[in-house]
C-alpha cells in the first residue's frame, strides 16, 4: 500500500506541472495492462477519455510555449491542476476504502498539485520579468519533461522518484543559501 501511496503522490506532483499529461499516461499504461486502476477510475483508459486527454495535452503543451498565453494557461491551471492531482493520486490506490481515497485525493493530491503549480507559476513570472518572456518556452520544455518522466517514475519506481525529489530539495536549499551568501555585502573592517 505504501508504494501505491507514493505512486499517487508522484503522479499528483507531475499533475502540478501539466494537468492532462499524467492522467493520459495513467490511462495509456492501464490500456497496456501495465498498471491496474481503481474501479471508479478505469474510465481514464477509455477511448473517449484518451482522445480528450490526448487533445488537451497537445493544446496545453503547445499553448504553454507562447508567451502571455502561458500565463493564461497558468490561471486556468489553478483550478485544473489540483483536480488532476486528485484524480491521479487516487488512480493507483487499490487497497484503500473509497472514503479514505477521496479524502487523500482531494486534500493531499490537490494540495501537492496546487503547490507545484503555484511554485512553477512564480518561476514563470520571474522568467517573464527577467527575459521578457523569451525564457518561458525553455522552462516549458523542462516542465514537459519533468511531468512526463515524473509520471512514469511515479508508476514504476515511486521510491526512486521520492529519493530524486529529496535530493532535488536539498540541492535547491543549498543553491538558495549559496545565492544568499553571495548577495550579502562584505563585512566592513574597523
Amino acid at each position: 500500500m505504501l508504494l501505491q501511496i507514493l505512486a499517487g503522490l508522484g503522479l499528483a506532483a507531475a499533475a502540478g506541472l501539466r494537468a492532462f499529461l499524467p492522467p493520459l499516461v495513467v490511462g495509456i499504461l492501464a490500456r497496456l495492462d501495465l498498471i491496474t486502476l481503481r474501479g471508479d477510475l478505469q474510465w481514464l483508459a477509455s477511448d473517449p477519455a484518451q482522445i480528450i486527454l490526448g487533445a488537451a495535452v497537445i493544446i496545453e503543451i503547445l499553448g504553454d510555449k507562447i508567451p502571455l498565453l502561458d500565463h493564461v494557461l497558468d490561471v486556468g491551471g489553478t483550478v485544473l491542476k489540483p483536480a488532476a492531482g486528485a484524480v491521479v493520486l487516487a488512480a493507483p490506490l487499490l487497497d484503500l476504502s473509497p472514503l479514505v481515497t477521496l479524502v487523500l485525493a482531494v486534500v493531499v493530491g490537490g494540495s501537492i498539485a496546487e503547490t507545484i503549480h503555484l511554485t512553477k507559476s512564480g518561476l514563470r513570472l520571474a522568467s517573464t520579468g527577467t527575459t521578457s518572456g523569451l525564457g518561458n518556452p525553455a522552462l516549458s520544455v523542462a516542465e514537459d519533461g519533468l511531468s512526463l518522466s515524473g509520471a512514469i517514475l511515479a508508476v514504476f519506481y515511486p521510491v526512486l522518484l521520492l529519493a530524486l525529489f529529496l535530493i532535488g530539495v536539498l540541492l535547491l536549499r543549498w543553491l538558495v543559501r549559496w545565492m544568499q551568501s553571495r548577495s550579502r555585502p562584505p563585512a566592513a573592517f574597523s
